[in-house]
């Protein structure tokens, strides 16, 4: 029995480090770019429980600055990416979740960037997550106002931006060191619990045989 519990807490264990490795961390996107550079344009949506099996695809749309619709101009699916509109042609990178159909982040990298590409930018998530007995579809999205600059200035959005990752990263980390410490002191626990287990069967064995030696000697006298 003390076996069986030390081989679940260690799968426990395993579980928590596969799910703190997979951990997905959602940070806004920068909004301000510099014209003549490149510019990555994030869009991160986590799904709410990781061992959930799942499919997406993404879409993303502009708006440009004046103007009132919003115009497909990407898409990323199975089969790759997709530039669907001629003003982003050759300009655009796919920045995002790479070697999985499971996307999570839908991040694009432009190039080149003009001050016709100052807008509103909307990204959508076409998820399917795959359960036991049925799947469900769910759509989500995000915003990104952009504004072109023609020399970088520093806003305060992107400074709290990038401090809330570092904050998110060194808290994954965190949360990851106790609860390996935890399953540590859970498996030393059983450990030690086996062998004191094992000790205690073993003297009751070594009894057990001592008390038949003595009565096999009263018989025979």
């Amino acid at each position: 029995m003390s076996a069986v519990r030390l081989l679940l807490l260690s799968l426990l264990c395993a579980l928590y480090v596969y799910l703190c490795h997979g951990a997905c961390s959602e940070v806004d996107s920068d909004t301000e770019a510099v014209a003549g550079k490149g510019f990555k344009l994030g869009c991160i949506s986590c799904k709410m429980r990781p061992e959930v099996e799942a499919s997406a695809t993404v879409d993303w749309y502009f708006k440009a600055k004046g103007e009132a619709d919003y115009a497909h101009i990407y898409n990323y699916n199975e089969e790759g990416p997709h530039i669907v509109d001629e003003r982003f042609e050759d300009r655009v990178d796919w920045n995002g979740s790479k070697r999985s159909q499971d996307i999570q982040d839908a991040s694009i990298y432009v190039f080149n960037v003009t001050f016709n590409d100052s807008g509103t930018y909307r990204c959508f998530f076409h998820r399917l997550l795959t359960y036991e007995f049925y799947e469900y579809q769910t759509v989500v999205s995000k915003l990104v106002h952009l504004k072109v600059v023609a020399k970088a200035t520093r806003g305060t959005a992107s400074i709290v931006s990038e401090v809330m990752m570092y904050v998110s990263i060194i808290g994954l980390q965190a949360w990851l060191y106790i609860e390996m410490v935890y399953c540590f002191r859970k498996i030393s626990a059983a450990g030690e619990e086996a062998i004191r287990e094992s000790a205690n069967a073993e003297y009751l064995a070594i009894a057990s045989e001592s008390k038949d030696n003595c009565a096999g000697v009263q018989v025979a006298e």
